[in-house]
């Protein structure tokens, strides 16, 4: 039985960038994963889609752009077919009634990724999870016909814990997807690492994501409008509060997407709300870093970890790994160097190779990416592991 992830959020949220990074996570530590984009605006992914819905249909047909269909004019007559000429958001939701209607040629492509772990991007129109059904009839197939063990992974910009009103508002918008969808779902808030560049915040971290006492926000909400200060808007604010903590169910992750320990962190996160352990996905040789990951014992962090690491000493911290990050670079390319010159090598000067063969497998479908990413950051991490006296977990926390 495959698994999957279904990455629903607001426009921004980082839903494109988050399938990208996790992809390359999943390479890194031996997890086979293909992404499929479901967003037919989405004409510019930053990642290799598997499985791309503009096959099927895309946004520019059913707007009837002259631009991208004056090749199809000839074809269009013969046909009959007319472009619906619909808006934007109109159109995506257009776009989903189509896909659901043609379910079969989505099913067809998803066999060809056998058990492939599934990250499926999905556009970023609020409506869809709120109160459109075509989203959650595609969800509901997808785990009744195709088997997919599913898990709704609801991403929010961090920014919205700046606003009161602006926090208030997401807090619904997760409970109203969660209520919709009727699935397992984790709310993330991600761009944490972008948190220190904001006002300060009014409580720390864990207030925000554990929902709780969400009484303590009515004087800020006056305070930040005297709109919000008159009767009816008090009495309103009360409501909406007390609605979210009688139902419990909103609480948040956090993710800052370039950190391979919060992406570790989600992961685990993820894998215990989906039930995933030992899937069909998994690399035959694993090492000791992959199974470490699966099961958590590695670089978990909590949320006063992640407050002290983004927020409060984010400088230090970012010092202390910089540090550590060029001294692995030493280590390595003089290793590199030395295993070269037993091997009789002539020292042309060529850099040492960037993946070393730990038993990490990173499956890739475009081209490679020179910049330094997640997955590299854990390749080497992997390939550090083996090495004695090497230190995996983090430095400790720098003295204030």
């Amino acid at each position: 039985m495959p698994f999957a992830q279904l990455v629903i959020g607001p426009p921004g949220a980082g839903k494109s960038t988050y399938c990208n990074g996790m992809q390359q996570f999943m390479g890194a530590i031996g997890r086979k994963c293909s992404v499929v984009n479901l967003d037919p605006a989405n004409d510019m992914t930053s990642y290799d889609a598997a499985v791309d819905v503009r096959e099927l249909v895309t946004l520019e047909s059913i707007m009837g752009d002259d631009s991208q269909n004056q090749n199809k004019g000839d074809n269009e007559e013969e046909d009959g077919d007319e472009a619906p000429g619909l808006g934007p958001n109109g159109g995506v939701l257009y776009a989903l009634e189509e896909v659901e209607q043609n379910f079969d040629w989505l099913h067809d492509r998803l066999k060809d990724l056998g058990d492939d772990y599934v990250l499926f991007d999905c556009p970023g129109q609020v409506e869809l999870f709120t109160h459109h059904d075509s989203l959650r009839k595609i969800f509901m197939k997808l785990a009744k016909e195709a088997g997919y063990r599913l898990v709704v992974v609801n991403l929010v910009d961090s920014y919205c814990l700046t606003l009161p009103s602006l926090y208030v508002s997401t807090l619904l918008l997760c409970l109203r997807s969660m209520l919709q969808l009727d699935m397992t779902q984790l709310n993330v808030l991600t761009k944490i690492d972008n948190l220190a560049k904001y006002p300060s915040l009014p409580f720390n971290l864990d207030f925000y994501t554990e929902v709780q006492d969400l009484s303590y926000l009515l004087p800020l909400l006056e305070q930040e409008s005297p709109m919000f200060a008159r009767g009816k808007f008090t009495a309103l604010n009360e409501a909406i509060v007390n609605l979210v903590e009688e139902f419990g169910l909103v609480g948040f992750e956090t993710l800052a997407v370039e950190d391979k320990k919060s992406m570790m962190t989600l992961l685990h996160a993820i894998d215990r709300a989906g039930g995933y352990a030992f899937g069909a996905a998994e690399g035959a040789n694993d090492t000791v870093w992959q199974v470490a990951v699966r099961e958590g014992g590695v670089g978990k962090m909590d949320v006063r970890d992640v407050q002290e690491r983004w927020i409060d000493q984010r400088e230090e911290w970012d010092e202390i790994e910089r540090k550590q990050w060029e001294e692995e670079q030493r280590k390595r390319e003089e290793e590199w160097k030395n295993g070269q010159l037993a091997e009789g090598a002539d020292g042309d000067g060529e850099l040492p190779p960037m993946m070393g063969t730990s038993g990490v497998k990173v499956r890739r479908r475009g081209e490679q990416n020179t910049k330094t990413t997640t997955t590299d950051m854990t390749a080497k991490e992997s390939e550090g592991g083996k090495r004695q006296g090497r230190e995996n977990t983090a430095p400790p926390a720098p003295q204030q």
